[in-house]
């Protein structure tokens, strides 16, 4: 049979590449940074990465990750409830907790699996989900694996939350999901309209801080930090995969209760082997990084706001945003693939977006601010924009 198969896969294939939308991967043999080395021998300046606080080759964390491997080895090799936790384990989760200001965490190999194990051990077909419409696809799976009741609402549209909300009051529990920060648009989830509305409707509050922890927040603790409400929501899931150190780990962290259910029942948690220790021991040392001074998340603020506003200035269509993401609107997909592939000609490093990662007629290139971009890094990349830009008929 798979001769057959072969030929229809073969053929799928083709049309992404007519279409000039196949995606290839560019080799990187340098470690993460600001400047990264390709295969090709090029050096180009990276602004695609989520290394949103620089930490993906710091040596502190580098050091902790070593002294760990030195002394927990290379991996745990079980579950967590066999013999798979460590101390690290449970200091890296209490710190988490602490930093967000919620009463427990629960580690998992991936923030895509913490939100894939979250709602079914918690919610039933009695039960209603009510999800932003951009949420992450990892949310979505999520729910598609929970029987509860799903209801989507526009993407931070409060009068359309609150439509769903009284829609769902049939249901016995309603949970808010929402994004902290929305990945392809880079724009905050109002969440203290969102708590206000669970309130006055009876509903409980979920966020994901992948993109916004780290990030917003004067302390980059997140946008309840930034709206002022720590603590209010009932569950926060959040990766270690982006601004904390750009390795691998997940985790949910929030009410007692909630976090002791999931260790009871939360598939993945029960069928994933440990994070490793290094991984855990970098992690503590980033929240202790991150608690002893404001240093880089200031420095990425600035480096944010400084290039968003001249991309605003050179005429640049730019969604708006209040992240370290910088969409750059182009809309049509060849363009933004073109687009990307010029930039890097410049030695510059950015990824072109289209369906199905972003919406049809939606193409875009997504730039994403570093605390390891210096200002040199950026004027060059301000720069190679406008040229392309003008190049390309887009300016």
């Amino acid at each position: 049979m798979y001769n057959n198969y072969q030929n229809h896969l073969s053929g799928i294939l083709n049309e992404i590449k007519e279409a000039g939308l196949y995606k290839s991967e560019r080799i990187i043999v340098s470690p993460q940074g600001a400047e990264i080395e390709l295969n090709t021998g090029q050096k180009v300046l990276n602004f695609c990465a989520n290394n949103y606080l620089g930490l993906s080759n710091n040596s502190s964390l580098k050091e902790s990750a070593k002294s760990a491997l030195d002394n927990y080895g290379y991996g745990m090799s079980s579950v967590r409830f066999i013999c798979g936790t460590s101390d690290l384990h449970k200091e890296l989760e209490a710190k988490i907790a602490g930093f967000f200001g919620t009463d427990d965490t629960i580690l998992y190999a991936a923030c895509f699996d913490a939100n894939g194990g979250v709602f079914e051990p918690l919610l039933t077909e009695e039960d209603a989900i009510i999800s932003d419409a951009l949420n992450h696809a990892s949310i979505i799976d999520g729910v598609r694996l929970c029987k509860a009741q799903r209801y989507r609402y526009e993407n931070a549209d409060m009068a359309d939350l609150e439509k769903q909300l009284i829609a769902s009051q049939a249901q016995r529990y309603r949970l808010i999901v929402t994004d902290g920060v929305f990945s392809m648009d880079g724009n905050v989830a109002p969440l203290d309209k969102i708590i206000s509305l669970a309130a006055e409707y009876d509903a409980m509050v979920m966020v994901d801080e992948s993109h916004s922890a780290g990030v917003v927040g004067e302390t980059g603790r997140g946008v309840t930090e930034l709206f002022n409400i720590r603590g209010e929501a009932e569950i926060i899931t959040g990766t270690l995969g982006k601004a904390f150190g750009g390795a691998i780990g997940g985790f949910t962290t929030g009410k007692k209760e909630i976090i002791e259910i999931l260790r009871q029942r939360s598939r993945p948690y029960l069928f994933s082997n440990s994070i490793p220790p290094m991984v855990a021991a970098a992690g503590i040392r980033m929240i202790d990084m991150m608690t002893e001074t404001n240093e880089l998340q200031d420095k990425l603020h600035r480096n944010s706001e400084y290039f968003i506003t001249s991309m605003t200035r050179l005429g640049f269509d730019i969604k708006p945003t209040k992240s370290a993401i910088c969409a750059v609107m182009l809309y049509d997909a060849k363009l933004s693939q073109e687009f990307a592939a010029k930039l890097l000609e410049e030695g510059i490093y950015v990824i072109g977006f289209y369906f199905p990662v972003v919406p049809k007629g939606q193409a875009r290139i997504r730039v994403q601010l570093s605390a390891a971009h210096e200002t040199e890094h950026l004027d060059k990349a301000l720069k190679a924009f406008e040229k392309i830009g003008k190049d390309l008929g887009v300016l």
